[in-house]
């Protein structure tokens, strides 16, 4: 389900244009220098990928704590209907239910500590830029964060948002350098393609935990060996 994570990041990288261009505009980047350009514009995505990183290993410390009790398969069905209801539920019933309202303050210091680094020169001002950036309230990253849960690993959890977060550079860099050739025809087309792209990842999480037993999609619950093991010692 890696996979997933990548193309998530890269099909909705122009609903982050719309969330995160405006920062991604005024970064104080060196626009008369390209390669200095690049690197600078390097260290604000390195910032973001980091900061996705630590998102993925909590909640891929979560989605192991969760594993050790034995529920992966529940879990991934789970995971799979939320991220399916997010999409099919009105706007006006997700808003009762938004998860940034007890957040509000601490976006609110993000916001204060970016505008206070957006103002700034200094070389570490586009790290924390980008790893501020990161976390914003943002729907795809909620996603993400689902879906890392079900990886069931510390690490996993960490490589799924990492991967996502690649999957967002192409556009965003795209966006700090070729802003005005992204017409908003596109963008339309293309966050029309994302609910659509995210049912689909939401019916392969259930289909993951259903264990059908087909191979790479559904595969079949694996034997617990340890107690196999233990079997076989008893004779």
């Amino acid at each position: 389900m890696m996979w997933s994570a990548f193309i998530l990041g890269l099909l909705g990288s122009l609903h982050c244009i719309g969330m995160c261009g405006p920062i991604a505009f005024m970064l104080p980047v060196d626009r008369s220098n390209n390669i200095r350009r690049v690197s600078q514009v390097s260290v604000y995505h390195i910032g973001r990928l980091i900061s996705y990183s630590a998102i993925g290993l909590l909640f891929g410390w979560l989605g192991q704590g969760l594993f050790l009790f034995g529920i992966q398969q529940q879990l991934s069905i789970i995971i799979g209907l939320i991220m399916i209801l997010i999409v099919i539920l009105p706007i006006k019933v997700l808003s009762r239910i938004s998860l940034t309202k007890p957040l509000y303050r601490i976006i609110s210091k993000i916001k204060s500590a970016m505008g206070s680094a957006l103002k700034k020169k200094s070389p570490d001002t586009l790290l924390t830029i980008g790893f501020l950036n990161g976390f914003l309230p943002c729907g795809l990253v909620y996603m993400a964060a689902i879906g890392s849960v079900a990886s069931g690993e510390v690490w996993k959890g960490g490589l799924y948002m990492l991967l996502f977060g690649l999957g967002t550079v192409p556009m965003m860099t795209g966006a700090i350098y070729f802003s005005k050739l992204i017409g908003q025809r596109t963008r339309n087309n293309i966050r029309r393609v994302i609910p659509v792209f995210i049912v689909i990842i939401g019916i392969l999480f259930i289909l993951r935990g259903l264990g059908l037993g087909i191979p790479y999609i559904s595969p079949s619950p694996m034997m617990d060996m340890t107690a196999a093991g233990g079997s076989i010692n008893c004779h």
